[in-house]
C-alpha cells in the first residue's frame, strides 16, 4: 500500500464565499474567513474538541408541564389534536416556558411549530403520528430545501428564529411518511423533479426568496424536524420512524445537541441528522438506520449557499451507530458555506446487534464539487469500529455527480483517521482530486483494517500519509514514495495496490 503522489504543496486558495451572515450569533463563524482560520489552528485538530464540548450547553427548562389531554387532545390514533397541542405551547411560552407533555397515547396531528423556552416532551408509550395529508402542513413557511432557501410546506415540528427549544421523551415520532404521497412525488421524478429543477434555478438566478413560493400544489417534501436559525436545541432520547425526507434539521442555528435519539427511516432521502450551516453541534450516543446518509453535515447548495454564506463548524459526533445506505459520518453534498471542524469519535458501523436493512457503503464519506465550490477543512475520525462495509471505508470526491459543470475553487483538505477497525470493505480508500483543485493533507494513523478485497483509487491527491497502518495484515509502507511510476504521479492517475493475502 505504497502510495504515489506528488509532494506539491497542497491547495491553498479557498472556495468563493459570500460575505454576511445569519446566524443568530455573527460571531460563531464567519464564511469570508480563510479555510484554515478554525478556533486553535493547532497540528492536533482534537485538542478542540474540550473547548468545543465547553460551550455546547443543552437548554434548560422551567418544571411547569402542560398536558395536552387539558387543551381536549384525544390519544386515540384517529382524532388531530393540532389545535390541541398548538394551544399547549402558546400557553406554555406565555407562562415563561416549561413542558408541554404528550402522555402514553397515539395523538395524530398536522404541523407543530415550537416557541421560545418550550419543550415538547413526549413521554414514553406516547406517540406523535403525523398526518398523511399535506394540506395539514400548511401555509408554506420559510425553510431550507436541499441547500436552497424557499417558501415550503411545514416540517412536521418546526421552529423558527427561536431560543431555548427542545423535543425530548422517551416516546416516538412517527412520521406516517408511507401513508401520505411523500414517496410517490420523490420515486417518481416526475412530480417532485420539475419543483426541484425550478428551486434550483431561482436559487441559481438569485430570485428573491419570498417569490420562491412553493406549498400547495407542488412536490417538495418536507422535512420531519427542523430548527431553523434557532438557538440554544435539544433534541433527546426519542424514537423517530418513517419520516418524508430529512429527520433532523438544525439549519442556521448554533448550540444544538442531539443526544440518544434512534432514527428508523424507509424512503428515500431520508438522512438521519443534517446539521447545515450551524456551530456547535454535538451527535452523541445515537442509533441511525436510514435509507441515506446517517449524519450529514451541510452548508446550503451553489450559489444560493454562497448568497447566504454560512458555514457549518465545529461539530462534534460521539458514540453513535451507523446503520445506512449510504455514508456514516458524511459532509456535502450541499457545502456551499463551507464546513470546517468536524469531529467523529467512538461510533460503530454495521455492528452485529444494529445491522439495519443495508450496510453502510462508506463509513466516511465526503462530497464536494466545483458547481458547489467553497471548503471543507478538517474533518476528524477516530476509534471508528465496523464490519461488512459495502464499498470504501473512505470516500473523498472534489467531483461529486460528474462536477455538474461548475468552474468555482474547491478546496477540500485535512482529513485525519486514527485508531480506525473494519473487517470487510471493497477497498480502504477512494480519494477523487481534480487536477485543478487537488486534495490535500489526508493522514491515516494507527488503523487496522482487514477482509479488503481490492485496491485503493487516488487520484490529484498531495500529502497523504500512511502511520502504523495495517491492511490485511501487512503493515503499510510510512510516508510517500514519489519516485516509483513518475509519469502516472504527473498526471495524478494512480491505482494503489496492496499486497495479496
Amino acid at each position: 500500500m505504497r502510495p504515489h503522489h506528488s509532494r506539491r504543496s497542497a491547495l491553498e486558495a479557498g472556495g468563493v464565499l459570500a460575505a454576511g451572515t445569519l446566524l443568530p450569533t455573527a460571531a460563531a463563524g464567519r464564511a469570508d474567513a480563510a479555510p484554515g482560520d478554525a478556533e486553535s489552528g493547532c497540528h492536533d485538530g482534537w485538542r478542540q474538541v474540550p473547548r468545543i464540548l465547553a460551550r455546547i450547553r443543552p437548554p434548560t427548562f422551567r418544571r411547569r408541564c402542560f398536558d395536552i389531554t387539558d387543551y381536549g387532545a384525544v390519544g386515540d390514533g384517529l382524532t388531530k389534536n393540532t389545535a390541541a397541542i398548538r394551544a399547549a405551547i402558546a400557553d406554555c411560552h406565555r407562562a415563561g416556558g416549561g413542558h408541554v407533555v404528550v402522555p402514553a397515547g397515539t395523538f395524530l396531528t398536522g404541523a407543530i411549530h415550537l416557541r421560545s423556552n418550550v419543550d415538547l416532551h413526549v413521554g414514553e408509550g406516547a406517540t406523535l403520528a403525523f398526518s398523511p395529508d399535506p394540506a395539514d402542513y400548511l401555509p408554506a413557511v420559510l425553510t431550507r430545501w436541499e441547500g436552497t432557501e424557499c417558501y415550503n410546506y411545514s416540517p412536521f415540528i418546526y421552529a423558527y428564529g427561536q431560543q431555548n427549544v427542545g423535543v425530548t421523551g422517551r416516546g416516538t415520532l412517527n412520521g406516517q411518511a408511507r401513508l401520505g404521497p411523500w414517496e410517490s412525488w420523490y420515486r417518481t421524478s416526475g412530480l417532485q423533479g420539475p419543483d426541484q429543477k425550478l428551486l434550483r434555478r431561482m436559487g441559481s438566478t438569485g430570485v428573491p426568496v419570498k417569490e420562491r413560493i412553493f406549498g400547495a400544489g407542488h412536490c417538495l417534501r418536507p422535512k420531519m424536524v427542523q430548527f431553523n436559525r434557532c438557538r440554544n436545541v435539544l433534541v433527546s432520547d426519542l424514537t423517530i420512524v418513517d419520516p418524508p425526507m430529512w429527520t433532523v434539521h438544525p439549519v442556521l442555528s448554533t448550540n444544538v445537541t442531539v443526544r440518544n435519539i434512534t432514527v428508523e427511516s424507509i424512503l428515500y432521502n431520508t438522512d438521519g441528522c443534517d446539521p447545515e450551516s450551524s456551530s456547535y453541534v454535538h451527535i452523541s450516543g445515537c442509533r441511525f438506520h436510514t435509507n441515506d446518509d446517517c449524519i450529514a453535515v451541510k452548508s446550503g447548495r451553489d450559489e444560493d449557499g454562497h448568497r447566504v454564506g454560512v458555514p457549518s463548524e465545529n461539530i462534534v459526533v460521539q458514540d453513535c451507530a451507523f446503520s445506512g445506505r449510504w455514508g456514516g459520518i458524511t459532509v456535502g453534498s450541499e457545502m456551499s458555506g463551507g464546513v470546517r471542524n468536524v469531529f467523529a469519535e467512538r461510533c460503530r458501523v454495521n455492528a452485529p446487534d444494529f445491522p439495519g436493512h443495508y450496510p453502510v457503503k462508506y463509513p466516511l464519506y465526503v462530497k464536494a464539487s466545483k458547481k458547489r465550490g467553497s471548503y471543507i477543512d478538517g474533518v476528524y475520525v477516530r476509534k471508528l469500529t465496523g464490519r461488512a462495509v459495502d464499498r470504501e471505508v473512505v470516500f473523498v470526491t472534489m467531483a461529486y455527480n460528474g462536477g455538474e459543470g461548475g468552474t468555482l475553487p474547491v478546496s477540500v483538505r485535512n482529513i485525519h483517521l486514527s485508531e480506525i477497525q473494519i473487517d470487510g470493505a471493497r477497498a480502504v480508500l477512494n480519494l477523487v482530486g481534480l487536477e485543478t483543485d487537488r486534495l490535500s493533507g489526508v493522514h491515516l494513523s494507527h488503523c487496522i483494517f482487514t477482509g479488503v478485497r481490492g485496491p485503493d483509487t487516488v487520484a490529484f491527491t498531495d500529502d497523504l500519509t500512511f502511520h502504523k497502518v495495517s491492511v490485511n495484515g501487512t503493515r503499510a509502507a510510512d510516508g510517500s514514495d514519489e519516485a516509483a511510476d513518475p509519469e502516472r504521479t504527473r498526471r495524478g492517475l494512480i491505482a494503489v495496490t496492496r499486497p495479496k493475502d
